[in-house]
């Protein structure tokens, strides 16, 4: 922004503004940026009954979170909460030769549990299955996420 003096030219504002004023908008975005990363990212939390639990919420062509930590050789417990209005939505995680198969169609507005035990390390697909006749599925507008198992 620009401002005259009586008798001087034009001068801009931000040249006047103390330094720290300048960082606040960016350490503002720095920070969002963080929170927002951290919030896609989820390790499932055992109990004391040794069993990982957590919550992932199915949305319009989303899952949060999209990625998911558990160990090998310990039960899960994902309570799956589909938050749509009208949209049921799928959790589909096949891997054969992990021996991995979980399954669940979840109404819009209700929650489902599903329990299974990763017994092999690594990074296993989950996808909605949900396709309407003559548009993209689900998958294929972005609705997947990681399992990560250590």
């Amino acid at each position: 922004m620009l401002r005259a003096t009586e008798g001087q030219e034009y001068t801009d504002v931000h040249d006047e503004l103390p330094a720290h004023a300048v960082r606040v908008p960016t350490l503002t975005s720095v920070l969002l940026l963080l929170v927002t990363l951290i919030s896609v990212v989820s390790i499932a939390k055992a109990d004391d009954q040794d069993i990982q639990r957590a919550t992932i919420i199915m949305d319009s062509y989303s899952y949060s979170p999209n990625e998911l930590s558990v160990h090998a050789g310990k039960p899960v417990e994902l309570t799956l909460r589909n938050a749509a209005t009208f949209t049921p939505h799928t959790f589909h995680l096949a891997d054969p030769a992990s021996g991995l198969h979980v399954h669940a169609e979840v109404s819009a507005g209700e929650s489902q549990t599903v329990r299974f035990t990763p017994n092999q390390r690594g990074t296993f697909t989950f996808y909605c299955e949900k396709k309407l006749l003559f548009f993209k599925s689900h998958r294929e507008r972005g609705q997947e996420g990681r399992l990560k198992v250590r």
